[in-house]
């Protein structure tokens, strides 16, 4: 039995009823403390919805061990002391699992997180140093942290250059605050180890401005240029490019660009346009099938359809599945209730796990708490994403470097 059906069919392994016992059960919660009024709406819809759809479809199937599953949804603006606050109220009411999706948040939550025990899950933001388990025991940065991508896109842009980066111009491109910042370090110490030219391109928030930059570009006339920019960002960079007469095949953009900047870029003028991501796009896939018979179909979906079109709703299915995977794994292993330190155990016991050909694969261990740090490169064909590598995690060696001594200085 593939992972997905393990999950969604063999759930109830104490008790047998789907609203019987597991209605009368408390709930394993999960606290969502979103941005959805603010700088990340792009994104959180997409992800809270497929979250809470996912919850559904696992309560249909009699929750985790009979136990149901409840997603509380929350917004806190992207705010540090707002996303404090809904942390410590969801704690005062039982939640121990936490997701903010807001590195500023993430930040602020860490340290009440670490010292109260409870799960902090910070898949693509957050310190990307958190994958540390020895130091960070109790955050989660599932899947590839922004270092783990920048170097994946490095060892892609190697293999377009036949293994010989030497005398090639990287340009990196990024908002000038600390998501965009978080790959330089990495990129510089690549760009020693390989022997590459980086370009650095720093974009005022909320990049609506970027004639000067992309002249620059123009001047400079890197063979590529890695992105670390969002939402409309991505609109206003290729009309940037056109004006500048800059190939869109130049362009790779952190996993944060979705259909609708294709749309909004346009599907032809987007052709060659490539991104990492660690999620497959798309709706052939297993788990975003069963959602759509067991809930759209039915009229029975949390939000509208359109939302699920989307590689973001993908990413949520994805991160949601590893979070009631490894609170599967707690219960069949230990029991109920799940505890914050059998769920703990829980994620620590991944293994391989891509529900079911959604995502990269993962395994997490008590002291690699990122998975792996798979990705993988598509490029827009005009019509669809076309997988340009297989799933890769390139120069582990030189992240872990960096990982271990920006750990250690967190832990002094």
């Amino acid at each position: 039995m593939n992972r997905v059906n393990k999950l969604l069919a063999g759930l109830t392994t104490v008790g047998s009823l789907v609203f019987g016992a597991a209605s009368m059960a408390e709930p394993f919660k999960i606290g969502v403390c979103y941005d959805l009024s603010k700088a990340y709406t792009f994104a959180t819809p997409q992800v809270a919805q497929a979250a809470q759809d996912l919850a559904k479809l696992v309560n249909m199937r009699g929750g985790i061990g009979g136990e149901p599953v409840e997603v509380i949804v929350r917004d806190h603006g992207n705010e540090p002391q707002r996303g404090i606050e809904c942390y410590s109220k969801l704690s005062r009411e039982g939640v121990f699992v936490f997701d903010t999706l807001s590195t500023p948040v993430s930040l602020a939550v860490l340290p009440r997180a670490m010292e109260d025990q409870r799960i902090l899950m910070q898949s693509l933001v957050g310190r990307g140093d958190a994958v540390d388990g020895t130091v960070f025991d109790w955050v989660y940065p599932v899947g590839p942290t922004y270092w783990g991508q920048a170097a994946n896109n490095i060892a892609y842009i190697k293999q377009v250059h036949g293994g010989d980066l030497s005398g090639v111009k990287v340009g990196f491109m990024y908002f000038d605050y600390p998501f965009g910042q978080e790959p330089i370090e990495i990129l510089k110490t690549l760009s020693e180890k390989e022997g590459f030219e980086l370009l650095l391109y720093p974009v005022p928030l909320p990049g609506s401005d970027q004639a000067g930059v992309w002249s620059k570009v123009r001047r400079d006339n890197p063979d590529h240029v890695i992105v670390w920019m969002l939402g409309g960002a991505h609109t206003v960079a290729s009309k940037e490019m056109a004006r500048n007469r800059i190939p869109m095949d130049k362009y790779i953009s952190v996993n944060w660009l979705n259909e609708v900047d294709i749309a909004n870029i346009g599907t032809e003028t987007a052709k060659g346009i490539k991104r990492g991501t660690n999620v497959v796009g798309g709706q052939d896939v297993a788990l975003y099938q069963e959602i759509m018979a067991e809930l759209y179909d039915k009229g029975e979906g949390t939000g509208p359809i359109e939302k699920t079109q989307d590689v973001f709703y993908n990413t949520g299915l994805a991160m949601y599945s590893i979070m009631f995977e490894a609170a599967r794994i707690a219960a069949e292993r230990e029991g109920l209730p799940i505890t914050a330190e059998s769920y703990k155990a829980g994620l620590e016991s991944l293994e391989g796990y891509d529900a079911n050909g959604l995502m990269a694969p993962i395994t997490v261990t008590a002291e690699d708490h990122g998975g792996g740090g798979k990705t993988r490169i598509e490029m827009w064909d005009g019509k669809a994403w076309v997988p340009q590598t297989d799933w890769i995690s390139e120069y582990t060696d030189v992240v872990w470097d960096v990982v271990k001594d920006s750990s250690s200085k967190y832990q002094q």
